[in-house]
């Protein structure tokens, strides 16, 4: 019987470049190489697709610091009328099935979701869709506020508006009293984000933010304690207990650094400990924000719990990662399944939805 062959596409033009390839090393490593065949597929900085060597890619460093997109033989996206494919280099045939492993711009925000769909190749993860909502934190906000979801208090800054009159635009988010967060809109691994704890840090990190983003929003902060559930899609989709980050970092919140850096910036409680009750209501908060926000396949919901018992989402992560410190992987071994089942079931789901998608009727029938 022929394997199945997994397009893993990593890398991207992204700031977090970087987290992408050490995710997607993990999701080679557990792909279950009786059912599946590996293609990797590489997107340099300059956004060229490169076929790479899994034995380099499950040998590369740790330190995101320290790895890059290889050097390879051009990947081609086809896209003929009657036989899309994605045709690596090599000339085995096409991919079956991708799984994109791409954080951030490019990558997490429908934009290469929407090729792949042209394309008719089933994909893993959220659709165009979902995957824009997901990426833009502003309008995730703004959807699950309309749904009467509780979120933080926020304010959204485009950096037309900020350039025009940077001071009264701080003045219109520190409205929002101190301390606040400032975050591109469209960044993830808390990557341009910064705590702000008075009007004279204001300017600068509004700023900062404004370098990975033309839209920036400011948060009220949240004093609570920040809890993780991952999501696994299906009918109807499943959820994960519930984990816990305790941040031990001098940034003062779940920072880049404290992620990825810093070997003693955080530390991980799963599962997390608080009542049953609270657990539940977290379950079905995450699964309920996973609808809301037009997800499919996976997402990590990440709540904060407040001293009152309260629960706020903080966002939802469409492509969450798959590093050795990442919480979506951690909390379904803690759950039950293993990472090999796991990156089997997201497949199978990609699979299943190609399938869907292509019964649906394009046309309408002669009369």
């Amino acid at each position: 019987m022929r394997k199945i062959r997994v397009g893993i596409v990593f890398g991207g033009q992204s700031v977090e470049h970087e987290i992408s390839i050490l995710s997607a090393r993990n999701v080679l490593a557990a792909l279950d190489r009786s059912k599946f065949e590996p293609v990797l597929i590489g997107i340099d900085r300059s956004g060229r697709w490169l076929a790479q060597d899994p034995q380099k890619l499950l040998a590369s460093a740790q330190d995101p610091r320290l790895v890059e997109v290889a050097p390879g033989m051009p990947v081609q996206l086809a896209i003929p009328i009657s036989a899309p494919a994605l045709a690596p280099p090599t000339g085995t045939g096409p991919v079956d099935v991708l799984f994109p492993v791409l954080h951030g711009t490019k990558g997490e925000d429908g934009s290469i979701q929407g090729l792949f769909e042209v394309a008719g190749i089933p994909y893993v993860g959220a659709s165009v869709l979902g995957s824009a909502i997901g990426m833009d934190k502003d309008v995730m906000k703004r959807l699950l506020r309309d749904a009467h979801i509780p979120c933080a208090e926020f304010r959204t800054m485009r950096s037309d508006r900020f350039e025009s009159d940077p001071e009264q635009a701080c003045r219109e988010l520190a409205m929002l009293g101190f301390p606040l967060f400032i975050k591109p809109a469209s960044c993830g691994s808390s990557v341009g984000i910064r705590k702000v704890r008075d009007q004279a840090a204001l300017m600068d990190a509004v700023g900062y933010a404004f370098q990975f983003d033309f839209k920036v929003i400011a948060e009220a902060a949240i004093d609570g304690r920040e809890i993780e559930l991952a999501v696994l899609g299906g009918d109807p989709p499943s959820v994960t207990i519930a984990g816990e980050i305790i941040v031990e970092h001098p940034d003062g919140f779940y920072s880049y650094d404290a992620k990825y850096i810093d070997k003693n910036g955080a530390r991980v409680e799963i599962p997390a400990h608080i009542p049953g009750e609270q657990q539940r209501r977290a379950q079905t908060l995450a699964l309920r924000t996973f609808e809301i926000l037009e997800c499919e396949g996976m997402a990590r919901v990440d709540l904060f719990l407040k001293r009152n018992g309260d629960l706020i989402v903080n966002e939802i992560n469409t492509i969450p990662g798959f590093t050795d410190i990442s919480m979506y992987p951690k909390l379904w071994a803690a759950s039950g399944v293993t990472a090999t089942e796991l990156i089997t079931r997201l497949i199978e789901l990609a699979l299943r939805r190609g399938e869907r998608r292509r019964a649906i009727q394009r046309s309408l029938p002669l009369a």
